[in-house]
C-alpha cells in the first residue's frame, strides 16, 4: 500500500506508548509518525478519536491462517492468489499490520492419510508475487516451519535463498511421544478427530514416525539450523518440553520459543535468555487444546513476553488485553503484540508510538473483553 505524503493528526486517543498509556494525539506525514502531543484537543483537519485508544499496529509471528484459506476443506484447494488476498484482508480487519506467514517445509510423500504433500514453495512465490506488486494490504514476511520428522526437509529448504527474505525459521518435531503430543493419548485424540484414524491406523502411524525420526531427525535437525543461518532467518524453537530441550535451543541460538509446552521449560527459556511466546487461543480459552501447560500460568510465572494468534487472527488484540488486565499495565500487554515481536525478530522501524517509526496503527475501543475494532493503517494508509 503506498503511504499518505499529507500531514494527519490522530487527536483525542488514548495512545498506547511504550511504557504507559495516556491522552494525546499521534501527528503522521509521508508514512511516519513526527510527532505526539499530549492532551484531548482536537485541533481544525484531525481525526478525533474520541477516546478510543490509539496504539501501534500488531505483529504476528506464527499463524496457519493461511493454510486454512489455501485448503477450506478436507482435500479442497482453493485459488492460491484469492487465498492469499483473503487471508490478507482477513489480518488487516483484526489489526495485524505485520504478519510472518508461516509454511511447512518437510512432507511426507510416503504417508496415505492426510494432507503432508510439499507446497511451501509454491505458495511462496505466489506470495513473493503479490507482494512484489504492491496489491497487499499488510506487510507480509516469510515464516519456513522445519519439520524435523519428515522425509523432505531439506530438498525443501534448499528450494529458498537469502533473496526470499525469510524472517523465521522454527524447528518443528512433531514426532508421536514427545513435545506437543507426549501425551500419546492426547495425539490419538487429535488424529481420530481431525483424520478419522483408526486404532491401527494411529499405532501404524506412531511406529512410522517414529522411525523415520530415528533416521533422519538429527540430521534434519542440523540441516535446519544451518538453513536459518544461510537465510539470514531468526531460529525459534517449537513446543519445548523440557529443560533438555531448551538447552538444545539455546545451542542451536534460537532467539525465541513457541508455545513452551510446561512451566519447567518456559523458566529454563527465562534463564537461557529466550523470549517466550504462547498462543491467544491458549490464553482466552484458559488453557491449551492440547493438555499443555497454560498460558496464563506462564504470565503469572512472568515467563510470557510474546504473544500469537496461531490459528484464531482476531484473537490477538483480545488476548493482549486480557493479559494487561492480568498485569494491571495494558501497555505491558499491547507491547507482547507490538513492540516485543518487533524486537524478536530485528524489525526497528516499527512496533512502537515513537517519532520517526512506521505509522503502522490500530484505533479500537473496549467492550468488556473484547476489542471494537475501529481502523487499521499501514505507512498512514488506510487498510481496513
Amino acid at each position: 500500500m503506498e503511504e499518505m505524503a499529507v500531514m494527519q493528526v490522530f487527536a483525542n486517543g488514548e495512545l498506547v506508548l511504550p511504557d504507559r498509556v495516556q491522552r494525546g494525539a499521534l501527528v503522521v506525514e509521508a508514512g511516519r509518525i513526527v510527532e505526539i502531543r499530549e492532551g484531548g484537543a482536537v485541533p481544525a483537519g484531525a481525526l478525533d478519536c474520541g477516546g478510543d485508544w490509539l496504539a501501534p499496529g500488531l505483529i504476528e509471528l506464527h499463524t496457519d491462517n493461511l493454510e486454512r484459506h489455501i485448503e477450506p476443506r478436507p482435500k479442497v484447494k482453493w485459488p492460491q492468489e484469492a487465498a492469499i488476498l483473503a487471508h490478507d484482508a482477513e489480518l488487516a480487519g483484526c489489526g495485524i499490520t505485520t504478519v510472518f506467514d508461516a509454511l511447512r517445509v518437510g512432507s511426507l510423500p510416503s504417508r496415505t492419510k492426510g494432507n503432508y504433500a510439499e507446497y511451501a514453495r509454491g505458495l511462496a512465490d505466489v506470495l513473493l508475487g503479490l507482494r512484489a506488486a504492491g496489491v497487499l494490504k499488510i506487510s507480509h514476511r516469510l515464516h519456513l516451519r522445519a519439520e524435523i520428522c519428515s522425509e523432505t526437509l531439506i530438498e525443501e529448504l534448499a528450494r529458498f535463498g537469502p533473496g526470499d527474505q525469510v524472517g523465521i525459521l522454527s524447528l518443528m518435531d512433531h514426532t508421536p511421544g514427545q513435545r506437543q503430543f507426549r501425551d500419546l493419548a492426547q495425539l490419538r485424540h487429535y488424529l481420530a478427530g481431525k483424520h478419522g484414524f483408526s486404532e491401527a491406523e494411529f499405532e501404524a502411524h506412531v511406529t512410522e514416525r517414529r522411525a523415520i525420526f530415528d533416521r533422519l531427525g538429527a540430521v534434519h535437525e542440523a540441516a535446519a539450523v544451518a538453513a536459518a543461518q544461510c537465510l539470514g532467518a531468526h531460529l525459534a524453537s517449537h513446543d519445548d518440553t523440557t529443560a533438555a530441550d531448551v538447552a538444545a535451543s539455546a545451542r542451536h541460538g534460537a532467539s525465541f520459543a513457541e508455545f513452551p509446552t510446561t512451566l519447567e521449560a518456559a523458566q529454563a527459556c527465562r534463564a537461557a535468555g529466550i523470549k517466550v511466546m504462547m498462543g491467544a487461543p491458549n490464553l482466552i480459552r484458559g488453557g491449551s487444546h492440547s493438555g499443555n501447560v497454560a498460558a496464563e500460568t506462564l504470565a503469572v510465572a512472568g515467563c510470557l513476553d510474546l504473544l500469537s494468534s496461531d490459528y484464531i487472527p482476531s484473537g490477538l488484540l483480545a488476548a493482549a488485553l486480557r493479559l494487561g488486565d492480568l498485569w494491571g499495565d495494558p501497555a505491558r500487554g499491547l507491547a507482547t503484540v507490538t513492540a516485543a515481536p518487533a524486537e524478536a525478530t530485528g524489525l526497528a522501524d516499527r512496533g512502537r508510538l515513537v517519532p520517526g517509526l512506521r505509522a503502522d496503527l490500530i484505533r479500537f475501543r473496549r467492550h468488556g473483553a473484547a476489542a471494537l475494532l475501529r481502523g487499521t493503517w499501514v505507512k498512514g494508509a488506510r487498510v481496513a
